[in-house]
């Protein structure tokens, strides 16, 4: 047991548990920020682009699980320690998401040239 701690000016140093314990309380914040992120974009768009979108609880519910997908892959692709990145895929992901609720406005329909 001794082998797991040194002494370092009086006092144990960091563990591997400690820093495995670290690590996952920023993966908790990030999760939860992440799905607030989310959770504001889907309520901004609901209230701005209300007319194009379809049922509310289908946009509340798509905006903070595509940021928590998001979060995931980024914090998988880049690995801890990258906090910010990993909020801002978030963020791409629920707005990219977001983006494919919207339908096209009603008087603005366009034929193709081939048609």
């Amino acid at each position: 047991m001794e082998g797991c701690f040194r002494a370092a000016r009086g006092r144990p140093a960091r563990t591997d548990l400690h820093l495995a314990a670290r690590e996952g309380t920023s993966v908790i914040l990030e999760a939860l920020g992440s799905t607030l992120l989310g959770l504001a974009l889907a309520l901004a768009t609901a209230h701005r682009l209300g007319h194009r979108l379809p049922a509310r609880s289908l946009v509340l519910s798509t905006g903070p699980v595509g940021a928590l997908v998001g979060a995931f892959i980024t914090h998988m692709a880049l690995g801890p320690g990258h906090a910010v990145a990993t909020l801002l895929g978030a963020v791409a992901v629920s707005v990219a998401l977001l983006s494919l609720l919207l339908r096209p406005t009603h008087g603005r329909l366009r034929r193709s040239a081939t048609a």
